[in-house]
C-alpha cells in the first residue's frame, strides 16, 4: 500500500484529476514528491493557486489516515494507472481515472462487457427487456456493467447473477458504503460474481454531482451501453453521450411514443444509436461471437510479440497475407499461424481473400 499511499492522497484534493495527476508526474517525477512539495513548486507545476492550497490543506489533516483505514478495515484493493490489473477498456478512453477503489475482484474475462443503464422508474415491460439482455449476456459469457442504481441498473445485476454471469456495479461514492441502502444484498452478491468499483475514495458519501462524471466509467468499462428506458433527462443518457465519445457502440430499445420511459431511447435512436430490438443484436452489432471461446483462448494463450506486432500493422486497415509479410518481415508460414491464432482469440477478423482486418469496436454514430 506504501507506493499507493501518495495516488490516494492526491486522489482526495479537490481539483486534481487525471489532466493534473498526470502533470504533477512529469514535473515532480513521482507522486510522493509531488505530495510533499512546497507552495511554489506545486504552482510552478502548474497547479491554480486554490489547487495548490487544497492539496496543502489534504497534506495538514486526517483525511489520508482516515481513508487507509477505511482501506485496510474493508480490504478494499486500489488500482492506478500503473498496475497491469488496471481494466484495459477503461485505460483507452480520454483522460481515465488515476485511481480506482475496488471490492471484490476483476478478471480478464471482464474484457468482454456491455453496459446496461436506463431509468430508476423501470416499467414492466422495461423490466422484462433488461431482464433478457442481462440473461442474454451472462449466458453468452459477456459481463454486465451497470450502476447499483434503482430500477434498470438493478434489474441488470440481480439477472446477470441469476443467470450465473459476472456483473460489475459502478458507484458514485465510495466503494465502503452502498447506495440506494435497499441495495445492500445485492451488492454482497456481486461481490461473489463480480466487483464493486468507484474512482471515489472510501468515506465518500453519495451526492448528486458525483453520479453523471461515475458514468464515464460504466460506458469506458464496456464495449458497448445499451440504454432500455430513459426519460428525457435520465442520466442514462449521459452514459450513452459518453459512450459515444469514447468510440462504443451504443444501442437503444425503442418503446412506446407516448411513454415518458422511452422518450429518451426513441430520441436516441432518431439520433443514430442503433435500435436494439433483439438481445443478439447486441452482438453482430459488436461482430463478436463464441465469447467464451475467444475468452478461454486469450487466458490459456496470451498474447505473444508476433501477434502484438501484426495487430499493430491491421490497426487502420485491412491487409492481404503478403503485405503482412512484406510490412512484418516474417516468414508466411509464420504469419499465417500467427493469424489463424489471432481469429481464434477475437483479436482479427479474415475478410476472405486471404485478408485479415484488426477486430475493434466500432465508433458509435450517436453524438459524433
Amino acid at each position: 500500500m506504501d507506493a499507493k499511499l501518495f495516488w490516494v492522497g492526491l486522489n482526495q484534493v479537490r481539483g486534481i484529476g487525471a489532466v493534473r495527476f498526470r502533470a504533477l508526474l512529469d514535473f515532480f517525477g513521482s507522486l510522493e514528491t509531488a505530495w510533499n512539495a512546497p507552495l511554489d513548486a506545486l504552482l510552478a507545476a502548474g497547479l491554480p493557486q486554490r489547487v495548490a492550497e487544497n492539496l496543502l490543506e489534504a497534506r495538514a489533516s486526517d483525511l489520508l489516515d482516515r481513508t487507509l483505514r477505511i482501506i485496510e478495515e474493508k480490504s478494499i484493493q486500489v488500482i492506478t494507472w500503473e498496475d497491469d490489473a488496471y481494466p484495459r477498456r477503461l485505460r483507452e478512453i480520454d483522460q481515465p481515472p488515476p485511481v480506482l477503489y475496488l471490492r471484490g475482484g476483476l478478471e480478464e474475462k471482464d474484457d468482454f462487457a456491455v453496459a446496461i443503464v436506463g431509468t430508476r422508474r423501470v416499467t414492466s415491460y422495461g423490466k422484462q427487456v433488461a431482464e433478457e439482455i442481462a440473461a442474454f449476456l451472462a449466458q453468452n459469457g459477456i459481463t454486465v456493467v451497470s450502476g447499483l442504481a434503482r430500477g434498470v441498473d438493478a434489474v441488470a445485476h440481480d439477472m446477470a447473477l441469476r443467470a450465473g454471469g459476472r456483473t460489475i456495479a459502478v458507484l458514485g461514492n465510495g466503494v465502503d458504503r452502498v447506495y440506494p441502502p435497499e441495495h445492500v444484498n445485492l451488492a454482497k452478491r456481486i461481490l461473489e460474481q463480480g466487483a464493486v468499483m468507484s474512482d471515489y475514495a472510501p468515506g465518500t458519501p453519495p451526492d448528486a454531482a458525483n453520479f453523471p462524471p461515475r458514468n464515464r466509467i460504466i460506458s469506458g468499462l464496456s464495449m458497448a451501453s445499451v440504454v432500455v428506458e430513459a426519460g428525457e433527462e435520465s442520466g442514462a443518457l449521459i452514459t450513452a453521450a459518453f459512450a459515444a465519445e469514447q468510440g462504443r457502440e451504443v444501442l437503444a430499445v425503442p418503446g412506446n411514443i407516448t411513454a415518458p420511459q422511452s422518450k429518451g431511447t426513441n430520441r436516441l435512436i432518431r439520433d443514430g444509436a442503433q435500435p436494439l430490438l433483439k438481445p443478439e443484436d447486441i452482438l453482430e452489432a459488436l461482430q463478436i461471437d463464441h465469447v467464451p471461446q475467444k475468452q478461454a483462448a486469450r487466458t490459456l494463450l496470451p498474447m505473444d510479440a508476433t501477434e502484438a506486432r501484426l495487430l499493430g500493422l491491421l490497426a487502420n486497415e485491412a491487409l492481404h497475407v503478403d503485405e503482412i509479410c512484406a510490412q512484418s518481415g516474417l516468414p508466411v508460414d509464420q504469419v499465417s499461424a500467427t493469424l489463424t491464432m489471432m481469429e481464434l482469440k477475437g483479436m482479427v477478423r479474415n475478410q476472405g481473400g486471404m485478408s485479415y482486418s484488426a477486430v475493434k469496436e466500432r465508433r458509435a454514430e450517436y453524438g459524433s
